[in-house]
């Protein structure tokens, strides 16, 4: 049995649990493992995205076969989402080496345990084991966003704990029903049954059906369930922010997942439950996330609503339910995470050397040192985000433009995000003219600009240019990838069909 698919849940989990019991150790030591760790991860993902290339992969923990055993599926969805949390995470880490790690205890397990649990929810199989690796990843966020301390993290973490809770509560009872229903949780074999059950379960299902998107949404910062998160990511470290920028995404996944897997086409009336739901949910939240974006007084702040733009994009391009939209989609959620993460950084560096008074408030401030660096890197992320080009998130929102041909929906999808892009542009163009040229006299600067956090910030703005640089291979896995989301049966039949592997290693 092909072992890889496990190791990016064993290899957090194991990291963190040595951490933990290493915790005493000098900080050198820790910070040395847990960057060892996530770099690991880096090529650990590019091989499963090579194997994902060459089929689906299944690993059959413990050698139980589905449907009564727990899976692990490396698609190429699930390995190209690796490869995207693998690259934030590396940044991440290396910006918190720098002092970020010790504001409160045990930073780098908590980091590597929520590694664990967002890894494991890109590869299970199983939906009750898709509810503990969010209730994983979710009690290490609950830690990180606390690291530090501070009236304005309690409070912003209490309402985000509080908010999960409740959405943790509904993932049972949704999931309960289904396996009350159906008689299994493996997801490809509930597929299978969902198809096959009686007319008269139909509305119960979907009742369980919309309770997921609830808890789904909630997890993605959906519109009306996104209030929580522009407190939440304002309020972390700027490592721990940049993570999170992932965490949207986990949601994003587990609705293309379930409802293309489950109630997708074949499903009678229970076919593409959400689709209509997810339209109008989007563009909500593209409007909102903009009015946001362009009230905020901080770029924290500025920030954290534009990952609640990108959120609402993706909504939208899901809901088109054509394989050139997810392909776009896809392809603006790794450039999303990926730059969101990267600004993220940068807020927190700037943070740092505009000194406590002024912090990252979109106000005047002191001189910056080396001012046409944070410049230079503010105004390549300004213009990534914005999604001018020739970068990224030009190339996504024009495949999603194109992808949605033309008639009503076209029109609409072309206003909301043409007009969100011209909004962005504005707050981004104020704040960079009031943090880069603006001047307080009398402000006291704070710290030098820090090389390696610098580094750290650059490595994952280049991430933008890259994608255009590589852009056709990147396109031409994610058609591949879109057009298995959309033809489960090869999922299904790769997961049904998998058989236990004896000591000697056939089958």
């Amino acid at each position: 049995m092909n072992q890889l698919p496990i190791l990016p849940v064993l290899l957090p989990m194991f990291m963190g649990a040595l951490l933990l019991l290493i915790s005493r150790s000098s900080m050198p030591l820790k910070r040395g493992l847990s960057l060892i760790a996530v770099l690991l991860q880096i090529p650990l993902a590019i091989a499963l995205v090579g194997q994902a290339s060459e089929g689906i992969q299944v690993y059959a923990a413990g050698n139980w076969v589905p449907p009564f055993g727990i899976v692990l599926v490396v698609d190429r969805l699930a390995a190209f989402l690796l490869l995207v949390t693998a690259v934030l995470a590396s940044c991440s880490v290396l910006y918190a080496m720098r002092g970020d790690d010790n504001l409160g205890r045990n930073f780098h397990a908590l980091f590597q345990f929520q590694l664990m649990g967002i890894n494991g929810a890109f590869l299970t199989g199983d939906l009750f084991n898709l509810f503990v690796f969010f209730e994983i990843l979710l009690i290490a966020s609950y830690a990180l966003l606390l690291h530090g301390a501070g009236s304005s993290r309690v409070r912003a973490g209490l309402h985000y704990v509080l908010l999960n809770l409740f959405g943790s509560a509904l993932f049972l009872l949704a999931v309960g029903t289904l396996y009350g229903l159906t008689g299994t949780l493996n997801m490809a074999d509930m597929a299978l049954r969902i198809a096959q059950l009686p007319e008269a379960d139909t509305p119960l299902i979907g009742a369980a059906g919309m309770l997921l998107l609830i808890v789904f949404g909630l997890k993605a910062a959906m519109f009306p369930l996104y209030f929580w998160l522009p407190r939440a990511y304002s309020a972390a470290s700027a490592p721990v922010a940049a993570l999170f920028a992932i965490m949207t995404k986990v949601g994003i996944y587990s609705i293309i997942r379930v409802y293309s897997l489950m109630f997708g086409e074949g499903e009678g009336p229970l076919a593409w439950l959400v689709n209509d739901w997810l339209w109008p949910v989007g563009l909500a939240t593209i409007v909102l996330a903009t009015i946001g974006a362009l009230a905020a007084s901080t770029l924290n702040g500025l920030v954290a609503y534009l990952v609640v733009l990108s959120v609402g994009i993706l909504m939208a391009g899901i809901s088109l339910a054509t394989a050139e939209a997810l392909t776009a989609s896809l392809f603006y959620l790794a450039h999303s995470t990926w730059i969101s993460g990267g600004l993220f950084l940068l807020a927190g560096l700037l943070a740092r050397t505009r000194g406590p008074r002024h912090g990252a408030r979109l106000v005047p401030g002191p001189p910056l040192p080396k001012l046409m660096l944070f410049g230079g890197v503010f105004f390549l992320s300004a213009i990534s985000i914005v999604g001018l080009p020739p970068l990224s998130g030009f190339i996504g929102k024009l495949m999603l433009l194109r992808s949605a041909g033309t008639g009503f929906e076209a029109a609409w999808l072309y206003a909301v995000v043409l007009g969100s892009g011209l909004v962005v542009l504005v707050a981004m163009s104020r704040a960079g003219s009031t943090l880069f040229w603006r001047k307080d006299a009398t402000a006291v600067p704070g710290e030098p600009m820090d090389a390696l956090r610098m580094t750290a910030v650059i490595l994952l703005l280049l991430c933008s240019p890259m994608m255009v640089v590589f852009g056709e291979p990147i396109m031409d896995y994610l058609d591949v990838a879109s057009a298995e989301i959309f033809n489960p049966s090869g999922y299904i039949e790769q997961v049904m069909s998998t058989q236990a592997v004896n000591p000697g290693g056939q089958p």
